[in-house]
């Protein structure tokens, strides 16, 4: 059944510089993501004129909530002179291989980084706000760190807490979420969980069970094994949200959505499907602290994902699930077209590449459980936090 009108109050926040190429052209973020995402969604009918905002650009001062002036100062004036100094490079980490010079440097990135501001204010007032191009959870104060430069996540977050809300943060981005962990490291009023690949994978040696266990700290690490599927991951969420939201019990929730957890995509080493992904965001949806009027507060933002094609599809189906929508399982042929537009083959030879043109959903998971993530939970169960009375 398509239900193309909203049953929740929901707002998306784009603007019209996504389009545009960041990160210049050799670089695992040069791909269409939350353009092609748009595209999908008005394919399917699935947004309405009020339910989307165009993005701002966020003030310098909102910046420096959480980022220094020298590193704003000197992000704007890289801009301001079509190139990064050496100094600059050297300090802050831009103008890297990493984190790349492109045109409008300061400028894309602060109105990604905005959004998430205006994604929390539309919290604030009583609806879901979702920023796809939001959730550069590694950036720090003073510097770019793995593709991220401005941690707009944390900015969210401070942001729900000018409120006086308990904010608990939930990334189910392959990577760990390190610099909103670090962020929020004394703030016992926020809780960062975090569920990622272990240290095969970016940032390497970080994001262990062990690295906040103890008692009274409010963050959890959930590192996982290479190619845990659906039920494995299930086992292992089930393990820690509840718990901590009925031990914590905040008054709002940050949801970063990156989809680099799923199957197919290139810097994922991860085993998880599309509904694998949507089923986790789904929980944390109903499971959300709510408004009087029932409307979860719940932000959400973007985050990892390297596969345009993959990305599309699953924040597609987020956003129906934000506004409460039910879409086809099958692909609309203007959206068919969207996705065939995008010059992406690293994938036209595996078994799966076909799927991705016909259905929003992939194949079904492996269901086998394996010892790893039975360990992995019986340490997570010995978390001082969770073991507290």
């Amino acid at each position: 059944m398509q239900n193309n009108q909203p049953t929740r109050k929901a707002t998306y926040i784009g603007g019209s510089n996504y389009r545009r190429n960041a990160y210049g052209t050799n670089h695992p973020l040069s791909i269409p993501r939350v353009s092609l995402a748009t595209d999908l969604i008005l394919a399917y009918g699935a947004m309405t004129d009020a339910e989307f905002k165009l993005a701002r650009k966020a003030a310098d001062y909102e910046l420096e909530w959480f980022h220094t002036p020298e590193y704003v100062s000197a992000f704007k004036r890289a801009e301001a002179l079509g190139r990064v100094s050496n100094p600059v490079r050297q300090r802050h980490h831009l103008g890297t291989l990493e984190n790349p010079y492109f045109e409008q440097f300061f400028t894309i990135p602060a109105t990604a980084t905005g959004a998430s501001v205006q994604a929390a204010d539309e919290v604030v007032n009583g609806r879901i706000g979702f920023n796809p191009a939001g959730g550069m959870h590694h950036a720090r104060p003073d510097a770019a760190h793995g593709f991220c430069y401005f941690n707009d996540t944390v900015l969210g977050i401070m942001r729900l807490r000018q409120q006086g809300w308990r904010v608990l943060y939930i990334d189910i981005d392959a990577h760990h979420g390190d610099g909103v962990e670090e962020a929020f490291l004394d703030d016992p009023e926020v809780f960062t969980l975090s569920l990622h690949m272990d240290n095969y994978a970016y940032p390497f040696k970080a994001g262990q069970v062990s690295d906040t266990a103890r008692a009274g700290h409010t963050s959890l690490n959930v590192p996982l094994p290479k190619a845990t599927n659906d039920a494995e991951y299930r086992l292992a969420f089930d393990a820690v949200w509840q718990p901590v939201l009925d031990k914590f019990k905040p008054d709002a929730i940050v949801l970063q959505a990156g989809t680099d957890m799923i199957f197919a995509d290139p810097l994922g080493k991860l085993g998880m499907t599309t509904q694998g992904f949507l089923s986790i965001a789904e929980t944390i949806l109903n499971t959300s602290p709510c408004h009087a009027d029932g409307t979860p507060r719940l932000l959400v933002t973007g985050g990892g994902g390297y596969h345009p094609l993959v990305l599309a599809r699953a924040w597609t189906g987020l956003w129906a699930l934000l506004s409460g929508r039910e879409l086809p399982v099958d692909l609309p042929a203007t959206g068919i077209d969207a996705l065939r537009s995008v010059p992406w083959d690293m994938d036209e030879d595996e078994p799966h590449f076909a799927q991705l043109f016909i259905s929003r959903l992939d194949a079904e998971s492996d269901t086998h459980i394996r010892t790893e993530i039975h360990d992995l939970i019986l340490a997570i169960q010995q978390h001082p936090y969770l073991k507290a009375s």
